[in-house]
């Protein structure tokens, strides 16, 4: 009895510190995308089924000829080490019935069985320790898998007494304690988060040949199967998936997805607050160098917006407190003021794609301006561009471009009534747009003193 005691505590004892080494959760809280995650590990169980003593392994000779199939029952729980390791503490009982005890072997070596013989052995408890290998739970679109088949080996304990009848009499051959080796395979099915349906099939290997409570000689430890179906509940909390049915793959696909969906979204976001600004540059652009009062001076340089009409103004827009005499004279261009309007066509420089002059165009610019004040010149702008691109742009452009050297002469003193800028595009060309050479030789501001 003593040992019988010594043999249960040693294995509660191991069973709780194999519990103990596997307490810990799997990972710390989820960090966001593609971070670390936390696990359900923990799980109980509930299965019944059918206790029989026939099993796959049967040979042609054993104990009893026929099994008499019974209820059985038990639970487990589980701590899932890995996603394909767990370690799973099972417990059963019911009864194992089988009918026809063996007698001889006839003269043809064919083993004889007695009528009206039978056996029924109670299982009083029995806990096993089982190492469950899941063989597959890779889900491609599904990150918990709906089927898991599995495998299981282990060792255990149990506590058993048979009785045996020979049709008259009934003889109890008392319970006995001892191991045997538990094997077995099934699958499960994910029926909902953290719930499954499990199918199984196990042999129990007895170490004794008198499970059955007979021993015909043949030498071989007693076996029986259970074939049982149950449910499994995931402990912890619902928002996190359990460990043994997730499929890391089919995660990794979804979370790459939303990843790219976001990645998506922000570049249209960029591209349409790209287009808005574009536009309100745009939009800045054309008000700047617009003439709302129609006085001759751009809105960025009128000092004196809203002018009437016909008004005479300043460089800065601003109203003459007296109207200058009107001298009637021959305006005579001499070839220094030629000179001078050529260094600035030679000299004038522009942003690429733009109406903004470089400020090493700005000293000859003086000298035109000046030259305007002095000697009272009228001046005629007239901006080209090459043929490349469309209509629209190249004509917006040269008109932008012979405003801009209006508004800055203007800025510098000259009369913006005496200046008329003019955009041509590419309808003017003075030589071929086949080649660069050309292409830049159309790409010009005229100046015409007059």
């Amino acid at each position: 009895m003593k040992s019988n005691i010594t043999k249960a505590a040693m294995v509660v004892a191991l069973l709780g510190v194999s519990s103990q080494l596997f307490a810990q959760d799997t990972a710390p809280e989820t960090t966001g995308r593609f971070g670390k995650k936390e696990f359900r590990t923990w799980s109980i169980g509930g299965h019944a089924g059918v206790l029989s003593s026939n099993t796959i392994f049967n040979g042609p000779q054993r104990d009893f000829e026929a099994a008499k199939e019974s209820l059985g029952y038990g639970g487990y729980i589980k701590k899932q080490i890995l996603p394909s390791l767990g370690l799973q503490l099972d417990v059963l009982a019911g009864k194992v019935k089988g009918l026809r005890a063996f007698d001889t072997f006839d003269a043809n070596d064919r083993p004889v069985y007695h009528a009206n013989t039978s056996f029924e052995t109670s299982l009083e408890w029995s806990a096993a320790l089982n190492a469950v290998y899941n063989v597959a739970n890779i889900s491609i679109n599904r990150e918990n898998a709906v089927l898991i088949p599995y495998v299981k080996a282990g060792v255990g304990y149990m506590s058993s007494g048979a009785r045996v009848t020979d049709g008259a009499i009934t003889e109890s051959r008392g319970f006995k304690d001892g191991y045997f080796i538990p094997v077995g395979a099934g699958f499960k099915l994910g029926i909902a988060k953290g719930i499954n349906l499990d199918f199984g099939y196990d042999v129990n290997f007895t170490k004794t040949a008198e499970f059955d409570g007979y021993n015909s000689g043949n030498g071989k430890f007693d076996k029986f199967s259970y074939g049982h179906a149950g449910l499994e509940f995931a402990l912890g909390s619902k928002s996190k998936p359990q460990l043994q049915n997730y499929s890391s793959l089919a995660n990794l696909r979804n979370q790459s997805a939303e990843e790219s969906a976001d990645l998506r979204r922000a570049l249209s976001t960029a591209e349409q607050n790209a287009k808005r600004d574009k536009e309100a540059m745009e939009a800045k652009y054309a008000q700047e160098m617009g003439d709302d009062d129609g006085d001759g001076v751009a809105n960025k340089f009128d000092k004196c917006p809203g002018t009437p009409s016909g008004t005479i103004v300043d460089g800065a827009g601003c109203t003459l407190k007296a109207a200058p005499a009107i001298i009637r004279e021959k305006i005579i261009v001499t070839e220094a003021d030629k000179k001078v309007v050529n260094e600035a066509i030679r000299d004038l420089e522009f942003d690429l794609g733009k109406a903004t002059i470089r400020a090493k165009s700005y000293p000859t610019l003086n000298r035109v301006a000046a030259l305007l004040v002095e000697k009272n010149f009228s001046l005629k702008l007239a901006g080209h561009t090459d043929n490349t691109g469309k209509m629209a742009l190249n004509l917006r452009l040269s008109k932008d471009r012979a405003e801009a050297i209006k508004a800055y002469l203007v800025s510098q003193g000259a009369n913006a009534s005496r200046i008329e800028a003019t955009g041509y595009g590419p309808n003017q060309p003075i030589a071929t747009n086949k080649t660069a050479a050309g292409r830049q030789k159309n790409r010009r501001v005229e100046f015409s003193l007059f």
